[in-house]
């Protein structure tokens, strides 16, 4: 397959256009094991029925792989956002709402969020005494099965040329507690510098899916600690402070 026009390039890997389809291409080095479990993720949300673009095949361009799927006219939500400031507050709307009707879906097959916020704890770096604690609140934490995208932000909505909305990026889904997946959009728009947003985006959340945001707060030192994973020098006095900053009960 022919690479095409780039259309976006971030850490370790990048996304181009080749016709009708598009290719994410991963740098070499990438875990195979990640790039395979992030095709099986998007098939897996493909068959719940949500407007998820559909996987063509997994393959190797010039020595590196590459997730083709189809490609889908139209402009991300955070563009129409940067683009229409007077429409912000209809397009958050949107946002919420398409988070819900994620959040109705299940998906019995994908990994399990208490398990995978388990895993991130263990190697986040922190003291045993918070790792601890980090644990007891996950263990303690409702259990839920509802479809968790893990990274819905606005730049992973498409809003399509045909009227609809689709949803891209499942590399980080799981089945969980839709709380968490909401705490985590939070953490997103509070490290994006966007923190009025991040407030108004929780208000919405909360007041749609009648949840008390005490609820979601109790999840911000999981996913926190969680994104200590990734080692980002810049996000890691951030990180630490509500990582380390616990109600316990």
């Amino acid at each position: 397959m022919e690479l095409g026009k780039l259309i976006v390039k971030r850490e370790r890997k990048a996304v181009y256009r080749s016709g009708d389809y598009c290719v994410k291409l991963f740098d070499e080095g990438y875990s195979k094991s990640d790039i395979l479990n992030e095709a099986l993720n998007q098939a897996r949300v493909e068959e719940t029925g949500l407007n998820v673009p559909k996987i063509d095949g997994v393959e190797k361009i010039d020595g590196k792989w590459a997730i083709v799927t189809e490609f889908i006219e139209g402009k991300t939500l955070e563009q129409l956002m940067d683009e229409n400031p007077k429409k912000f507050d209809e397009y958050l709307n949107k946002f919420v709402d398409i988070q819900l009707g994620i959040q109705k879906k299940t998906c019995p097959l994908l990994t399990k969020l208490k398990d995978k916020m388990n895993r991130k704890i263990s190697t986040s770096g922190l003291d045993a005494t918070t790792r601890y604690e980090l644990h007891m609140r996950v263990d303690g934490a409702p259990k839920h099965n509802k479809l968790c995208h893990g990274d819905f932000i606005p730049s992973n909505i498409i809003v399509g040329d045909d009227g609809k909305d689709y949803i891209i990026d499942w590399s980080h889904a799981t089945q969980g507690n839709a709380s968490g997946d909401a705490a985590r959009t939070y953490l997103r728009f509070c490290l994006a510098g966007k923190e009025d947003v991040a407030e108004r985006y929780m208000s919405l959340f909360c007041k749609k899916s009648d949840t008390a945001r005490q609820y979601v707060d109790k999840w911000l030192s999981i996913v926190a600690a969680s994104q200590l994973v990734k080692g980002n020098p810049d996000e890691k006095e951030f990180l630490m402070r509500w990582a380390t900053v616990v109600d316990f009960e």
